[in-house]
Parts: structure tokens; sequence; C-alpha cells
């Protein structure tokens, strides 16, 4: 009875002290972001996305100042806070790296497939990817506000959804099996539940955001690619209709919450 009564107790005491390290390196993280956040190395990329903008490039020499990322040419203020939505021009419902890539294409003359073969970081990908920082910037602190009146977008929206909660995979997971849930964590680092408002204002209104690990920033097209990889999927294409359609179910569900990009990971 008394080895009994001692074993439930180291148990206890094991329980206790893992809580309590889980809360103790919790804080230090959260210490550690806050640090960190005073000096965001996404700045870097805001600054290089800046001069890209205005820098006349491809074969038609020509910058991206007239680009119209839905709030007419050139405008960036509030722009970010009201993607994705659908383009008339494109007749396809859009998030911000696939309306750049549109932009690079009719402005500038660049090859959009040649850019959709490119690795995360690479040439002209590289470069969408600072002009991301520098967009996602004039948004931070409005409310994220995507529209929902034309039929394409309430399809992809319906696309998106369904995406989200299919499973399959050696794994048999889906985006559901780490986001469809309350107080979920992985690797110390806390999972917003996606299908509430909170969570999805958490996660959408803090991407793009500069990976500390990596030494990168990432946008969320490369953010969904590694969901994909590690579910065990085959590699979305850049830009592709399901990315985009998660894309928006992240964005409507976050509707009404604050732009906090560009964020700061782990």
């Amino acid at each position: 009875m008394l080895e009994r009564f001692f074993n439930i107790f180291v148990l206890s005491l094991a329980v206790f002290c893992c809580a309590a390290r889980a809360q103790s390196t919790g804080d230090e993280i959260a210490k550690y972001r806050e640090m960190l956040a005073d000096g965001n190395p996404s700045e870097l990329f805001e600054a290089a996305g800046e001069d890209l903008w205005l820098k006349p490039m491809g074969p038609n020499a020509q910058s991206l100042a007239k680009c119209d990322l839905g709030l007419g040419p050139g405008v960036v203020d509030g722009a970010f806070a009201q993607l994705p939505r659908y383009f008339k021009d494109t007749q396809r419902v859009q998030d911000l790296e696939s309306r750049l890539l549109t932009c690079m294409q009719n402005l500038q003359g660049i090859d959009g497939q040649a850019v959709k073969g490119e690795d995360f970081g690479r040439g002209n990908r590289k470069n969408i990817e600072a002009i991301v920082a520098y967009v996602v910037t004039h948004s931070k602190g409005m409310k994220i506000n995507p529209p929902m009146n034309h039929p394409k977008e309430k399809e992809f929206y319906a696309l998106g959804q369904k995406a989200f909660f299919y499973r399959a995979g050696p794994m048999d997971f889906s985006c559901a099996s780490c986001h469809g849930a309350p107080n979920q964590r992985i690797r110390l680092q806390d999972l917003p539940e996606i299908t509430t408002p909170q969570g999805a204002a958490l996660a959408w209104g803090t991407w793009p955001a500069y990976r500390v690990s990596s030494g990168e920033f990432w946008t969320m097209q490369r953010r969904l690619s590694d969901c994909f990889r590690q579910q065990r999927f085959p590699a979305p294409v850049y830009t592709s209709d399901v990315t985009i359609a998660l894309s928006v179910f992240m964005a409507q569900n976050a509707k009404g919450g604050i732009v906090q990009t560009p964020g700061l990971k782990r």
C-alpha cells in the first residue's frame, strides 16, 4: 500500500514538473520573441521589396508602380487587408503573390510559368517574397476585410473549407488535424484553431513572417507548401487554386481581426 502511494506521488510530481517546465519554456519563448520583435529582420526584406516595387525590371524594363492589388493602380496602403479577392482582368480569385505574379507578367514581361518552376528564396520568386514584405507592412494594424461578394470568392471559400478538412496521405492528415481543435501544440508551438475567428486571425494575421529557425522571410504560399510537406502530400504548384482557396478560407474566418504581419516565428 505504501509502495503504491509512493508511485502515485512520484507520478504526480513528474506531471507537475513537466507542466511547470512547459509553462516556463513557453514563457521564455514569448520573452525571446518579444526581444527580437524590437528589430524584426523582416524590415530588411521590406526595404528590399520597396526598391523592387519601384525598380524597372524584366524584358519591358518597367516597375510595378502601376500594379493594381485591388484598390487601384499603385495603391499598397490597405491592399493586403482586403486580399484574397476576385480580379476582373484575370477572372480569378487571387492572393497577394499570384497578383504580383500577374503584374510582373503584364507590366514587366516576366515569364510567370518560369517563376512557378523556381524554388522559394530563388530568382524572381525571391523578389516576390521581398515585395510581399513591403506590401503587407502597409496593412499592419488594419482590420482583415477581404470581400465575399463575387460567386468565385464564395466558390473558393467552399473549396478552401473542403481542402482544410480533407484527410489523405500516408499519415491520414488534414489541415484540421493540427488547426481544427483548441489547445493543440507541436514542438512547444501553439497551433491556432483556424475554424474560429480568434484562431484564424492569429494564424492569417501574423503571416507572412520572418522564420528565426531558417533565417528567411516566409510568405503564406511558402507556409502552405511546407504544411503540405508535413502532411506528406505532394507539393502544391506555386499560386495554385488550392493554396489560394485555403487562403480565402483563413482570411474570411479571420475577418474583423487585425493584420499583425510581418510576424516573427521560431
